[in-house]
């Protein structure tokens, strides 16, 4: 049965795949600008140049006036701008997950029609200001909840005798804002499924803040080269009433975390290069908004390489993030055995995009650190029966856009070492491999 099941999504994933092609824009973004999905991305989610420039100008550019001043302005009154029409989209995903070993007395091969909904309010409001805003139908959870959001003020200027643009950013996951691929909240993959075992241990600033934290940004970029931008963070706990008293909160954040960006990039005809640095400092309580504090600091290089070869796209990128942790809090709670720990995480992967109609992928990750056995407690499937971090694997993708508003996409997860071994790695006889998953995406964008 489950092989019938494989063998009809394969055969179904081929016929929406030699459907004919027809190049239709993507919502908001592309009825602003009058550009088809390609004008900004060599295949999404991916940036371009040009889209790059578009989000560091806040989302604003237009081909068209989609503005109407209400009132000329005057000394004695501000102008006021009416939107012409909303800047609304939507997607809908729908998908198949099935793991190579299931988890006990649960299904495997699982349907979910839908996996989520997407609505988003993206566009530009005025001249100068713009928004990626992102709310999120969770089937799993069956409610709305906010999910990745960028609004932003931007202006461009003059300096020294290049441009200069420059901006504000207000957003709910540190690395959203950016315009690289290389960073933890666009970095590959691009897709994920909702159920299959992932490993235990990640930085703090892969996932665990997002849309945890409201955060208030600058940035600029120079000459189309120098970037820096740097944004400040305080726990938000969407959900929670307030104000905020930390319980069951793993992460509530002390003062403020600051967040920093540096970047160079080198764009040409063909060629585009981007290398820099990035990281977080943050001192947090677990369950508590008193008492003793954890703190995490973050920091790694990332690079990124796009090659034009005719029509077709050959991108490189790669991250590594180095983490250092005092968990005086979790220690003293039970919920760690030493104080002070590392953690060290690798991701790298390329991709080659036909065109704009299909793209293949294929990653690497690794990470590793202090082992540490209540920390990284035992426990079938997501613990580790020795307390260490280490888990490594590959990612392979591949995406086929039909039309460039539907995205049709297979992807394979597989592990070499998961929780800190390759055989039996909880103690309840589970090898890494057994989580290696297949997962067919069917995403369509209105």
């Amino acid at each position: 049965m489950k092989r019938n099941i494989s063998v009809t999504l394969f055969a179904l994933f081929c016929v929406f795949c030699a459907l004919p092609h027809k190049a239709l824009a993507l919502p908001s973004y592309a009825r602003q600008t009058g550009l088809p999905c390609s004008g900004c991305h060599y295949t999404p989610p991916e940036l371009n140049p040009a889209g790059r420039l578009f989000k560091l100008l806040g989302y604003t550019d237009k081909t068209k006036n989609s503005t109407v001043p209400a009132q000329e302005p005057d000394k004695r009154r501000a102008p006021l701008e009416m939107l012409q029409t909303l800047p609304l989209g939507a997607w809908f995903e729908t998908s198949f997950t099935s793991i190579k070993k299931g988890q006990p007395a649960t299904q495997n091969g699982s349907f979910e029609f839908p996996q989520d909904i997407s609505l988003f309010l993206a566009g530009a409001w005025s001249e100068h200001i713009g928004s990626f805003l992102q709310v999120t139908y969770d089937a799993q959870a069956n409610s709305f909840s906010m999910d990745n959001t960028d609004i932003r003020f931007a202006k461009k200027a003059q300096a020294a005798g290049k441009d200069l643009v420059y901006g504000i950013t207000l957003n709910n996951n540190p690395s959203v804002e950016d315009v690289w691929m290389g960073t933890p909240a666009w970095g590959f993959p691009f897709i994920s499924n909702d159920y299959a075992p992932i490993p235990a241990a990640s930085a703090i600033i892969q996932g665990p803040l997002a849309q945890d934290v409201a955060g208030l940004g600058a940035y600029s970029i120079w000459d189309n080269h120098f970037y820096v931008a740097s944004s400040i963070y305080r726990s938000d706990h969407i959900g929670n009433s307030q104000p905020n008293n930390g319980q069951g909160k793993p992460y509530n954040i002390r003062g403020v975390a600051p967040y920093w960006r540096v970047a160079y990039q080198n764009s040409g005809r063909k060629n585009v290069f981007e290398v820099g640095g990035y990281g977080i400092y943050m001192a947090s309580t677990p369950n508590a908004v008193i008492g003793k504090e954890d703190s995490y600091n973050d920091v790694g290089p990332d690079v990124e390489y796009d090659r034009t070869i005719g029509r077709d796209v050959l991108s490189f990128r790669g991250t590594y993030l180095h983490e250092t942790s005092s968990l005086d809090a979790t220690f003293a709670q039970g919920g760690a055995s030493l104080v002070n720990h590392h953690l060290d995480t690798g991701n790298a992967n390329a991709e080659y995009h036909f065109g704009n109609r299909l793209s293949t992928a294929f990653g690497w990750f690794a990470t590793g650190g202090t082992v540490d056995t209540a920390l990284y407690a035992p426990g079938a499937i997501t613990g580790s029966a020795n307390g260490n971090p280490k888990s490594a694997g590959y990612i392979a993708n591949l995406s086929v856009f039909p039309w460039q508003n539907l995205d049709l996409a297979f992807q394979y997860t597989g592990y070499t070492s998961f929780n800190g071994g390759s055989t039996n790695y909880d103690g309840s006889g589970r090898d890494a491999s057994a989580n290696n998953s297949v997962y067919l995406l069917a995403r369509f964008m209105f």
